[in-house]
């Protein structure tokens, strides 16, 4: 019974906000994805907050569009330029520590004047519990239940086990974006051999009619009708 108790109020922990930690300070930053478009000739710049002392992890692709590349750069609250990367189809990027404030991210498709391009990006921060999350925690359970359960056992465990959730989602958003850009490619080249098939049977049909016309010209009849 105690057992279950434990489990119980673990459960409720992981549901609710722990007691006086709720409205104590700004809620945490989360992980966020992106797709737009940009149209040719255009630079588009993202700003995305961020704490001090963290991780922050950004990640683009770009998934449709001719040449399947653009122009990236990051920069620093303090306008920094950290990352500057030219015509790129995909690129990974890890800022560690942190600045707080907010951090400039920029795609560039100024040298294309014809072609948009459609971009993907990911933001990631660390997610590491801080010290009032844990003592709400460790409250959530009575003293006398905590002698029948190992309770850094658990908390264990329920860290490792979120930290390789979110990686796999992480990682799903990732492979969502390369299917887009594989369908995006292989829709491109599916109209254009389209096109130019047709272009050849149209061309196919041109030269028989003409290929007839000629031959019936030869067989035709040449001698000057009687009077």
């Amino acid at each position: 019974m105690m057992a279950a108790g434990a489990a119980l109020a673990l459960a409720l922990w992981l549901l609710l906000p722990p007691a006086g930690v709720g409205g104590a300070g700004p809620p945490p930053i989360q992980d966020g994805e992106f797709t737009f478009l940009l149209p040719a000739g255009r630079k588009q710049c993202f700003y995305q907050s961020a704490p001090a002392n963290a991780s922050l992890e950004t990640e683009y692709q770009v998934i449709g569009g001719a040449g399947l590349d653009v122009d990236f750069t990051l920069e620093s609250p303090q306008g920094v330029l950290l990352v500057s990367e030219s015509r790129k189809a995909d690129g990974v990027h890890t800022v560690e520590p942190t600045e707080a404030g907010d951090y400039r991210l920029c795609f560039d498709n100024s040298f294309s004047t014809i072609s948009e391009k459609l971009v993907f990006f990911e933001l990631i921060f660390d997610s590491l519990q801080d010290d009032e999350e844990v003592e709400g925690w460790a409250e959530a359970v009575e003293p006398e239940e905590m002698l029948d359960v190992k309770m850094e056992d658990i908390k264990e465990s329920i860290e490792t086990m979120r930290t390789r959730l979110e990686r796999s989602i992480q990682m799903l958003t990732l492979l969502r974006a390369f299917e887009a850009r594989d369908r995006n490619l292989q829709e491109g080249n599916l109209e254009r051999v389209n096109f130019w098939s047709a272009m050849n049977v149209a061309v196919l049909l041109l030269v028989a009619v003409l290929q007839v016309c000629t031959l019936k010209r030869f067989f035709q009849d040449k001698r000057p009708v009687p009077t």
